[in-house]
């Protein structure tokens, strides 16, 4: 396991985030107080991974800037595409190191505690030139659904099929091992989709295996799914979660699971949680009310505000009597004045003033 290295695909724009996303890479965005790619490389890091190869394009420098060369006792390599190219064309993009052995491909928008040793001792055994981790859903209408032989082997892919007509409840987990033969399969040049060009062709030649895992997984590319993710690890992790230098008055309760980051004040009779991740200098003010959202760095909560099921941005305002509801997001520097209400699926990009209640959903430009 120590040779094996880890390609994680990380170009994407997050458009479904937006507007958060229009000033950070989804990478970088925060769980349980924690940037998503740290889950990631630590989960690699406990699996004996060495080397990772980041495919990076939309907001690159932000990602290298934050990990370095190296970090969990990873080797980090960058591989940068100029245009996008899809889901394939970064894994050949990054050819050069990838050759010498079988290799994992992760989806970067995915948190996941798939068992990377299982996966491939399971690849091995079964012999083919890729392995699709695949997760069980209740609805499968929403992805792919994979039709399996007795061996294990994928047959084919439906996609998005209609309720009750999908040959079974397993869809592609965006967490692949490949032999260095599939380099080969991919055009070079071009954008090319793993899923639609390569998969299909692999299947089709009996080369391609689906492994089966009970595993945490969520896809955090929409924002419903980003706050379950944040719900999900910080049940994990259990309890109230503090940081450094945290000032909370004794009157307010904070209730689990919450993650509160440094140097975060939280006035009198506020209530906090459960669910929730406050980031590092966020002050919260006297008799809020905050429960299963995110909110980032250095906002500021005014007096008797609420926030529900809502991600606040960076350095975002909300004055006094601010009610934030379901499905919100409030962009960075966005300030919410005295008494506004927000109801629930308004996006308000970045450094927008809001001085009227918005009582259905839209976008704030």
């Amino acid at each position: 396991m120590n040779s094996l290295k880890a390609l994680i695909l990380a170009g994407g724009f997050a458009t479904r985030l937006r507007p958060l996303s229009c000033t950070r890479p989804k990478m970088l965005f925060p769980v349980a107080n924690k940037p998503l790619i740290d889950w990631t490389l630590e989960s690699l890091s406990r699996c004996g991974v060495e080397t990772v190869v980041m495919a990076v394009n939309y907001m690159a420098e932000a990602i290298a800037r934050y990990l370095g060369p190296t970090k969990y006792n990873l080797g980090i390599i960058y591989s940068r595409e100029e245009r996008p190219l899809d889901t394939a064309g970064p894994i050949k993009r990054a050819e050069e190191h990838l050759r010498d052995g079988p290799f994992l491909v992760l989806n970067g928008d995915v948190i996941s505690d798939v068992d990377y040793r299982e996966l491939l001792n399971y690849h091995r055994r079964k012999g083919g030139l890729a392995t699709i981790t695949l997760i069980e859903v209740p609805d499968p209408s929403r992805y792919g659904a994979v039709e399996l032989d007795g061996e294990g082997r994928i047959l084919r892919f439906v996609e998005k099929p209609e309720p009750g007509r999908a040959p079974s409840n397993y869809i592609n987990a965006g967490i692949y091992i490949f032999e260095p033969d599939v380099l080969d399969y991919i055009p070079a040049g071009r954008p090319v989709s793993t899923e639609r060009e390569i998969f299909p062709k692999l299947a089709e030649e009996g080369l391609l295996y689906g492994y089966r895992a009970s595993a945490l997984w969520v896809d955090i590319g929409v924002p419903e799914d980003y706050l379950r993710a944040n719900s999900l690890l910080l049940e994990r992790i259990g309890g109230v979660q503090m940081g450094e230098d945290v000032e909370v008055d004794e009157t307010a309760k904070l209730l689990p699971p919450t993650s509160i980051g440094k140097r975060v004040r939280i006035g009198g009779d506020s209530v906090i949680g459960p669910n929730t991740s406050i980031a590092e200098d966020v002050i919260i003010g006297r008799g809020c009310r905050i429960e299963n959202s995110i909110i980032f760095p250095g906002a500021i909560i005014g007096d008797h505000s609420s926030i529900k099921n809502a991600i606040i941005g960076e350095n975002a305002t909300l004055e006094r009597w601010v009610k934030v509801e379901t499905g919100s997001l409030i962009g960075d520097y966005v300030t919410l004045c005295d008494g506004v209400t927000i109801t629930g699926g308004v996006t308000i990009c970045p450094s927008k003033r809001v001085e009227e209640s918005i009582l259905e959903p839209r976008r704030v430009m």
